[in-house]
């Protein structure tokens, strides 16, 4: 079991979380094919598709459409590249919250 003060102690003190610090990346949902889109919308235009078992790196977060998908229901997507976000639903982070910083633009 991993207690308060030893997460503390791998996240940095801002809240930008594992992603931000390390560059991580992510799984998608198991089973799933995911629209990659231009803004945090499902009304956004789609950029891409991403295959069954990629895995992503989050560049930084932004609040914008909820969505529900097989991690729950959010308002956060995730910027993977300029101009490409998708729903944090279907990413498995491991948290409900950010994992990477505020997208500034």
């Amino acid at each position: 079991m991993t207690t308060q003060d030893e997460r503390s102690a791998r996240e940095p003190a801002d809240g930008q979380g594992l992603a931000a610090a390390g560059g991580l990346d992510f799984p998608l949902a198991p089973g799933y094919r995911v629209k990659v889109r231009q803004g945090p919308s499902t009304d956004a235009p789609v950029v891409r598709t991403l295959a069954e078992g990629a895995r992503v790196q989050i560049r930084c977060q932004r609040h914008g459409q909820r969505v529900s998908g097989p991690y729950g229901t959010s308002d956060i997507w995730d910027n993977i590249a300029p101009g490409q976000y998708v729903s944090d639903t279907y990413v498995h982070t491991g948290s409900s919250g950010r994992v990477a910083p505020v997208c500034t633009n």
